[in-house]
């Protein structure tokens, strides 16, 4: 997504622009068991990195926050990624306190559907190390499946996303 996503919503959730004034809030729920999973992420992740995180946003990576319907505060991050070819990777990180509540299924999949829908043509990629079960789950849940490729970053495998499933279940 080149562009700045204006609002998507949800029974739960709102994903907007992550703005400057969210550097606090994005510094406070990047904690460790996410600074140890995304690559990208300094330990600590401070407020100061939080603006810069923020203050680069725009263009090729996209960072969206995911905010709690009722009182809008900030559960998680989705990231849109432009990448070579007709292609968009997605990934997200959620609060300690948002997770196991099924919000990012309902965000990740808000924001897969917005751009299947406007953006026909392209693929949507995804990378989950192997022993992340949750993540893998949710990408499974959601109609990702694994290419059996290796993710461009260390220990991470490549998932695409389909329309369609594979498999339909005609009888129980």
């Amino acid at each position: 997504m080149t562009d700045t996503l204006l609002a998507l919503s949800t029974d739960h959730i709102r994903i907007t622009p992550l703005l400057a004034d969210d550097a606090r809030a994005l510094s406070a729920i990047t904690d460790e068991s996410v600074t140890s999973q995304v690559h990208f992420l300094p330990t600590p992740f401070t407020e100061s990195d939080a603006r810069a995180l923020i203050a680069g946003s725009g263009g090729g990576d996209v960072f969206h926050a995911v905010r709690d319907r009722r009182d809008a505060a900030l559960l998680g991050v989705i990231g849109v990624h432009r990448r070579p070819g007709p292609e968009y990777e997605v990934g997200y990180w959620f609060a300690a306190a948002a997770r196991g509540r099924g919000l990012a299924t309902e965000a990740v999949g808000a924001m897969v559907a917005s751009l299947a829908a406007s953006r026909p043509d392209c693929a949507i990629v995804a990378e989950c190390r192997p022993a992340n079960q949750r993540s893998r789950a949710l990408l499974l849940r959601l109609g990702f499946a694994a290419t059996g490729e290796a993710g461009h970053r260390p220990g991470r495998m490549r998932f695409r996303w389909r329309a369609e499933p594979d498999y339909r279940f005609d009888v129980c």
